[in-house]
């Protein structure tokens, strides 16, 4: 359930897969939610993320797979395909990014795959600082993601919770929230220990 699998880069290509608990029908309907597909990269800091029309978006911010960290802006158009999903991108030198959803024996596959296929080798070569490094790291965050939702998501608080404060984080403002979280428990967990040996001791 939890092998990610990327093959070698090709030349105007990279992509990655992975396994998930969904049936093909969940899946197809959770990739639908583009906006939530895209924030769950935690190497994008939104700086907005808006619908412009009829499966048609744009979104600005910053990348940070690369060591120095690349500004970003963005429109695109979602096409829905027999098995997944295509975004084809306006500008930039990622030209498409493909979402297929395959069956898998217990759930379902999901394979991403960025095109660079927009630009000429040699164009390519001039604009690298401007390529996605961040597609291993997306499937892996996507999986646990996915693994997570078919467990909670049948709880409505939970999920009121990801959509409404967990989704527009920025992914620092996520991990900052995440440690504070769990140092929160083991307080909880430390006071609990008090009060049980304070009464073990002296009750």
């Amino acid at each position: 359930m939890n092998e990610i699998v990327t093959p070698p880069v090709a030349e105007d290509a990279a992509w990655a897969s992975i396994n998930t608990p969904l049936s093909i029908s969940e899946l197809t309907a959770f990739c639908r939610d583009i906006e939530r597909l895209y924030r769950i990269n935690p190497m994008l800091e939104f700086q907005y993320f808006k619908a412009l029309g009829q499966q048609h978006y744009a979104y600005a911010g910053r990348n940070l797979s690369h060591e120095t960290p690349f500004e970003f802006d963005y429109t695109f158009t979602v096409k829905e395909l027999p098995d997944g999903l295509q975004v084809d991108y306006d500008q930039g030198i990622r030209s498409r990014t493909l979402f297929k959803i395959e069956a898998a024996p217990q759930g379902s596959k999901l394979t991403i795959t960025d095109y660079y296929e927009r630009l000429s080798t040699e164009e390519r070569e001039q604009h690298l600082h401007e390529v996605d490094k961040s597609l291993v790291v997306w499937a892996n965050y996507l999986q646990r993601f996915l693994i997570t939702w078919s467990r909670w998501s049948r709880f409505a608080p939970w999920r009121w919770y990801m959509r409404r404060i967990w989704q527009p984080m920025k992914p620092t403002a996520r991990r900052i929230t995440y440690t504070l979280l769990w140092i929160t428990v083991v307080e909880i967990a430390l006071i609990a220990l008090g009060v049980a040996i304070y009464f073990v001791e002296y009750r």
